[in-house]
């Protein structure tokens, strides 16, 4: 890492960005307090931070030990230096980062808006960086709440970005249909309905114990709701839910075949309408129209590092697929930009995400028409 380019747009970053930046920063440390931490939120006056910074710099002369001294010296200066270059504060604040590793001899200072707006102001001159505001904006700011659910089996879930995640799998023995008459049927009808209501009664208290906490958080964005029979129906329409989660329900139901992981991945997939902004959906559907042009040997489907980079420079790539864990993934989301592109990173967490990563060496993509290479 190095010093940052200061236009507004330049200075943003995203999740994958920042979680790579609290890992890189996480390994610094220092013998005295020498590591600035800066964290400027959105509408407070840089001139006004800039003025702050240089009466601290004023009273660093104080500091009796040279080596100290002179090291949380270079770090305020810095950081003074950058912020007088920047006009505007933007929409989601600041964030710097500055110091040198008295071992090794490198310096960094680092500037950058975070995914997310910056929640307090806070200026420390420590032995290590402070990154406790920023861990909580590496995941995604909105989750969606899965439900599958069957009258004696559920699976509770959560697509969060371009995870997906299972976080409950439920099972209760319900007996089936009892073939005898009379009152005896009677009774063990209603047995087999309390039984049943106790089941739905219990996946919506671990749906509670699951969501709610996002849902207060202002995270929760909707819950889907799932499965192969009647009892999604059964399920919703009885109220089960704390009515707070009832409300974030989103309709239709939908129907699926399979529970667990499996069945998560059939839903989201079906409500993928409704979840046009997340990632998951987003890679998972460009990694699909990538095999299947893969099988159908139409010549839109590109891999191997050079034809790829080559037709994103010609401006022939209508999508790209590139693993996360790519050297150059930041340079390539650029060029996507430019080139009006549809970029997809991926990570292992996405199915065949690794499996991308591994046989085409985390670089595919599709063609706009087909062309010879």
């Amino acid at each position: 890492m190095g010093c940052c380019v200061f236009s507004e747009e330049r200075l943003k970053i995203d999740r994958r960005q920042l979680k790579k930046i609290i890992s890189e920063l996480s390994k610094w440390k220092a013998p005295a307090t020498i590591l600035l931490s800066l964290y400027i939120p959105p509408g407070r006056n840089i001139g006004d931070v800039v003025n702050l910074l240089r009466q601290e710099l004023a009273i660093t002369d104080n500091i009796k030990l040279k080596r100290t001294r002179d090291a949380v010296q270079r770090a305020l200066s810095a950081a003074i230096d950058r912020l007088s270059m920047i006009r505007k504060n933007p929409e989601n604040g600041l964030v710097v980062f500055s110091g040198v590793n008295v071992e090794t001899g490198d310096f960094i200072c680092l500037i950058f808006s975070p995914p997310d707006p910056v929640p307090v102001y806070f200026y420390r001159t420590d032995k290590e960086f402070h990154l406790e505001f920023l861990k909580d904006m590496v995941e995604e700011s909105q989750v969606y709440g899965i439900i599958l659910i069957e009258r004696d089996q559920a699976t509770i879930g959560m697509l969060r970005g371009s995870r997906l995640i299972v976080l409950d799998e439920i099972e209760d023995y319900i007996p089936g249909k009892h073939h005898k008459g009379g009152q005896s049927q009677r009774r063990f009808d209603r047995i087999i309905e309390q039984l049943v209501e106790n089941f739905y009664k219990k996946v919506a208290e671990r749906a509670k114990e699951h969501f709610i906490q996002l849902l207060n958080e202002g995270k929760l964005a909707g819950i889907l709701i799932g499965g192969p029979g009647y009892a999604k129906y059964d399920f919703f329409e009885g109220k089960y839910l704390d009515y707070r989660l009832q409300s974030k329900v989103l309709t239709p139901l939908y129907d699926t075949s399979y529970q667990g992981e499996a069945g998560l991945r059939e839903l989201v997939m079906k409500a993928h309408e409704r979840l046009k902004n997340q990632r998951y959906v987003g890679a998972l559907k460009a990694i699909e129209e990538f095999k299947l042009h893969l099988v159908k040997d139409d010549g839109l489907a590109i891999y191997g590092d050079e034809d790829v980079k080559n037709a994103l420079r010609q401006g022939l790539l209508k999508t790209i697929i590139v693993h996360e864990d790519r050297e150059d993934v930041d340079q390539l989301i650029e060029e996507a930009k430019n080139y009006g592109t549809q970029c997809h990173v991926i990570t292992d967490e996405i199915p065949e995400g690794e499996w991308i990563k591994k046989t085409f060496n985390g670089l595919a993509g599709i063609l706009r028409y087909r062309i010879q290479l």
